[in-house]
């Protein structure tokens, strides 16, 4: 498999992409090449050409930020038919190529921009944020689903050991002292907790199950990126057929980390014009809360452990009803 990285040199690439694509047969010269974002799963790369930028993306047999995790190599496929499905909306890159036997997704490059995970620090929620990012979630939800589109059993199944699973085991070799002292004793009654983790499983249970919506699948802050006045959503490689609800609380559960206000659901659901389950928007969102504070998916928040006491209390209370 051919592999690409920011070290590749610019002669090499060129050739490559002369030999493998038809957008990019008359290739002549590459300027540059740059890290894109902050490729936790995949290699993303800038590539800068005198007359174009475009975005190349390729995944690897594992977690790009986390070599010993394995992960599937066709994530990268899912991603792309997600984008294909999405043409022509707003809020999404546009496809330019794929190069399947090597895992190389060429993407649009829609600007340097920042993702919004600056809302856990400053930024406060605002009515248009929740606004743009429900209408976004509606836009893909509202998608007929196609009778191929990838069932993505693996990654899901990765996704749920870390959703529902992992947090939740007492001895899971995971120290949360190390994020913040102290953490690991407020844990422990969350990991002790046989009625919530029953609950849990159940939702993860649901979460396996095969749906009837086209889901993002990974529908946080670090997949919502703003350029200039523009708002996007990327990085699909978790999408798969399954509840709405499971986007719409952990989309919600973010909101409620950043602002530590739980009637924030409310206001998405308002935004929302498809039918629901609210009880099951409740669950998946607690769960995020829970897990994004005790698991391994750690977010750039800074938040004093009193302040981490009552968003678990807060998530408990979600879960439990």
């Amino acid at each position: 498999m051919f592999q690409i990285d920011e070290s590749i040199p610019a002669k090499k690439l060129t050739s490559y992409l002369q030999n493998e694509t038809t957008f990019l047969k008359d290739l002549k010269t590459i300027e540059g090449i740059e890290v894109a974002g902050q490729g936790n799963m995949n290699v993303v790369l800038r590539v800068k050409t005198s007359d174009k930028n475009f975005i190349l993306k390729q995944s690897r047999p594992f977690v790009n930020k986390y070599p010993n995790i394995p992960a599937p190599l066709d994530r990268i496929e899912v991603e792309q038919q997600f984008y294909y499905l999405m043409d022509g909306n707003q809020f999404f890159p546009k496809v330019l190529e794929y190069i399947s036997k090597d895992h190389i997704l060429i993407l649009e490059d829609l600007g340097k921009g920042e993702d919004l995970t600056s809302i856990y620090q400053s930024e406060s929620i605002t009515p248009v944020l929740i606004r743009d990012f429900t209408l976004g979630l509606y836009n893909i939800h509202k998608k007929k689903v196609p009778p191929n589109y990838p069932k993505n059993t693996i990654l899901r199944q990765l996704n749920h050991q870390h959703i529902f699973i992992l947090p939740f085991i007492i001895n899971n070799n995971f120290c949360l002292d190390n994020i913040q002292h102290g953490l690991e004793s407020l844990a422990a009654p969350f990991k002790k907790n046989n009625i919530l983790k029953n609950k849990i499983q159940d939702a993860g249970k649901e979460y396996l199950k095969q749906g009837n919506t086209i889901l993002h699948g990974d529908y946080y802050p670090g997949s919502w990126m703003r350029v200039g006045e523009n708002l996007y959503i990327i990085d699909p490689e978790f999408s798969f057929v399954g509840p709405r609800e499971f986007d719409l609380g952990v989309m919600s559960a973010h909101l409620i980390i950043s602002s530590g206000n739980s009637a924030l659901i409310h206001e998405v659901l308002k935004a929302y014009p498809l039918p629901i389950q609210l009880e099951q928007i409740r669950i998946y969102c607690g769960i995020e809360i829970i897990r994004r504070l005790i698991g391994l998916a750690q977010l750039p928040i800074n938040r004093s452990l009193q302040e981490k006491k009552v968003l678990l209390a807060l998530a408990e209370e979600l879960i439990q009803g």
